[in-house]
């Protein structure tokens, strides 16, 4: 097939234009033309309001060579032609290593069914090795109506809650599927293809930065679900991992509760970053780990017509709705030497009470697919490393959220704490105290209780420091980014694990049989890439299956 890149048309263009512009450009007819497959599609907005979507495609024609021969005119490689590029390409298609020749005694057991757990035990279980798949929270849908009642005022529950349950915290998030892990065997094409046929838009599969919303994500796990039972798996909810066991340097059972045991030579460890009970079972069991760095900061609100008119222009969200709602990332450097970063920008969206303990608040943000929501959020976070944690131990970085999310949770008495940027700027950099709501012009859009409150004593004062220094510098960048009626929710404490549990080139930790798999264990950093190590680890389990 022939890949062509940089075709542009204007964003209310239908994508059927994209055959006739394929065919002037190899100048073909377009009845030549077998098969058009878009590859990527990426929004143009340098020159707004003239705005266009970028696209690369990829189509199977009649008499190929003879036109490549045209085309290329003895090149050889990607070349450009009339102001595009064209390349020869080969389909790629994910294959699995096939090391499985006959019934599987040994089943794997996986603890955690976030996005890891989940693809993880797909593959397992498409394969014929009927893993068993444990989750320490409820069903997704069991565990959305205790997420929505405590929204709404009602307790905690510790096991069911933002954090923990089938689908994983991912579950409740904008479902943000774009990566920046390198990918050269396919996974990342294989999960998005997995997201298609489980329920996702077929969108996600060439989209530069695609996404499905909590909503349709939530249907996508049920239907991973089931169909891991249907291939021989197990799945267990309400089943915690609160003890392993080891004998001979391998693991040799779990105990599910506190009272089961539950025997198996393979465990692997897919629980989440905030699954800290667990963290602490492990260390205590003496499996290697370490502190490692994470970010942490505030939740931060805007309009989204703001945000809208400065990233399209006047063109706003019009054209017939074409244009989705708009997203944004920035980055800056404090004086200090700290990064300071827009991260998981939620367009449309809703900041969320993400609380999975007593006494501890923290926030996170949530889109639905449409994203039609009246208010942009983002985390804006500071880079925070082991030194912060003022004490040498794996677990430090996990008490160090905990500090803040205990500051959170006072500040707000069990509310999320809300403050004006106006009012906090005001009371770091010109040390003046004003009313927390002083110039609020609109209403924070929170999933929970919120109030509005003194937010400053929550993250060191350092930190402090260096979020007004990246506002400023991010207002420098677009414009009113940085404006006193600018909302600030804390606290974003939990932007990926706060520790790594170590593992070889076999993905095996020291304890054999034990395999640290997905964000939790700190070798992912979103639902793609924990999507993606599920698969690698899943690889590396039917190999030692094997053996």
């Amino acid at each position: 097939m022939i890949r062509i890149e940089q075709i542009k048309l204007k964003i209310e263009q239908k994508t059927d234009v994209l055959y006739r512009e394929a065919a002037r450009i190899l100048r073909i007819a377009e009845w030549d033309i077998l098969f058009l497959q878009i590859v990527k599609r990426s929004l143009d907005a340098r020159k707004k309001p003239d705005l266009f979507y970028s696209y690369v495609i990829e189509v199977t024609i009649k008499q190929e060579a003879e036109v490549w021969k045209r085309c290329a005119k003895g090149r050889s490689g990607r070349i450009e032609a009339g102001g595009h590029f064209l390349s020869l390409r080969q389909a790629e298609e994910y294959v699995f290593p096939v090391f499985h020749t006959g019934e599987c005694v040994e089943r794997p057991v996986i603890a955690g069914m976030g996005p890891a757990g989940l693809f993880c035990a797909y593959f397992l279980a498409r394969e014929g090795y009927r893993p068993i798949l444990l989750e320490r929270g409820k069903d997704v849908d069991a565990r959305q109506r205790d997420v929505e009642a405590f929204w709404a005022g009602g307790i905690l529950n510790p096991e069911s809650n933002v954090q923990f349950g089938e689908g994983g915290a991912g579950t409740f998030s904008d479902g943000k599927l774009n990566t920046l892990v390198k990918d050269t065997h396919g996974r990342n094409r294989e999960v998005l293809r997995l997201f298609v046929r489980f329920g996702a838009p077929e969108e996600i599969l060439f989209d530069n930065k695609p996404h499905i919303g909590t909503d349709i994500l939530r249907t996508v796990v049920k239907n991973m679900r089931e169909e891991i039972k249907r291939l021989g798996g197990e799945v267990r909810f309400q089943s915690q991992v609160t003890e392993i066991k080891v004998a001979d340097g391998g693991i040799d059972g779990v105990v599910i509760n506190g009272v089961q045991l539950l025997e198996t030579k393979t465990l692997v460890l897919a629980v989440g970053h905030s699954a800290r009970n667990t963290f602490s079972m492990l260390y205590e069991k003496g499996i290697p780990m370490e502190a490692k760095p994470f970010a942490v900061g505030f939740r931060v609100e805007h309009r989204q017509a703001f945000i809208d008119e400065s990233m399209y222009g006047n063109t706003g969200r019009t054209a017939g709705g074409a244009l989705p709602a708009a997203a944004y990332k920035v980055t800056a450097k404090a004086e200090d030497g700290r990064g300071v970063y827009s991260f998981c920008m939620c367009p449309g969206g809703y900041v969320v009470n993400a609380s999975s303990e007593q006494g501890r608040l923290c926030t996170n943000g949530m889109s639905y697919s449409g994203r039609d929501g009246e208010n942009a959020n983002s985390a804006v976070i500071v880079s925070v490393t082991p030194a912060d944690y003022k004490e040498k131990h794996p677990l430090a970085g996990v008490a160090f959220q905990q500090k803040l999310e205990e500051r959170a949770y006072l500040a707000g008495a069990g509310r999320v704490p809300v403050q004006t940027y106006g009012s906090f700027r005001a009371s770091i950099k010109e040390k003046t105290a004003l009313p927390p709501d002083q110039g609020a012009a609109f209403l924070p859009a929170v999933k929970g209780e919120y109030v509005f409150a003194d937010i400053t004593e929550i993250l060191p004062e350092a930190l402090n420091r260096d979020i007004v220094e990246g506002m400023e510098q991010f207002g420098r960048q677009i414009k009113g980014f940085d404006r006193a009626d600018t909302l600030l929710l804390a606290v974003e404490s939990r932007t990926s694990s706060p520790l790594r549990i170590l593992r070889d080139d076999t993905l095996q930790s020291e304890i054999r049989g034990l395999f640290p798999c997905g964000e939790g264990a700190g070798y992912a950093g979103g639902i793609t890439s924990a999507a993606m190590d599920g698969i690698k680890v899943a690889e590396a389990v039917a190999a030692r299956l094997a053996d």
